[in-house]
């Protein structure tokens, strides 16, 4: 609509002006960025491939592989069970000789973690004892004295000091058999 010559713009229509505007100068932008500025890089690749090629390296020889026979003609087979035959004080293990875990003792909480999970945190002394202050790993805190089992081998607490818990442990000796091993668990810093 014009009056007398001049055009009026209409403000319901300015927005879509603003965004022809932004639209151009987008425009532009991009024109002004998509020129081929490659030139360095045809130069470099022209520039390598004008290079004399290198020498090829000979494949190395293969050396024949050397079989082996295995003879077990006065040898031991490597598949048999192994017997202690070192001439020390421990004679050939007959399984079921030795210590052996009682497998009819009902198993306490602290058994149910290996030793290394375990941590003494204090001790706690009254008349009829010392008891060690033992967290697990589920974060509860158990009492343990001694005669008490903890760990995963059977450990049978056999000392509880204040620094330290002692145990004897029952631990399979690998020829069908079981063997005594001490352990101990020191308080945590």
């Amino acid at each position: 609509m014009s009056a007398g010559g001049a055009q009026f713009i209409n403000p319901s229509r300015q927005p879509d002006l603003w965004r022809l505007v932004w639209m151009g100068l987008l425009s532009l932008t991009l024109v002004a960025c998509s020129g081929d500025r490659m030139d360095d890089l045809r130069a470099y690749v022209e520039a390598t491939k004008a290079k004399p090629g290198g020498r090829v390296e000979p494949i190395p020889e293969v050396k024949p592989f050397e079989s082996f026979m295995y003879q077990t003609a006065g040898r031991k087979s490597p598949f048999d069970t192994w017997t202690a035959n070192t001439g020390t004080s421990r004679k050939n293990a007959v399984p079921g000789t030795g210590p052996a875990p009682d497998d009819n003792r009902r198993k306490e909480a602290l058994e149910s973690f290996p030793l290394d999970t375990l941590r003494m945190v204090g001790t706690l002394s009254q008349k009829d004892g010392m008891w060690a202050i033992v967290k697990a790993p589920d974060g509860l805190v158990y009492r343990v004295a001694r005669n008490n089992y903890m760990g995963q081998n059977h450990g049978r607490v056999a000392r509880v000091s204040e620094d330290r818990i002692d145990l004897t442990e029952i631990v399979p000796d690998g020829l069908g058999g079981w063997q005594e091993r001490q352990a101990g668990l020191a308080l945590a810093e």
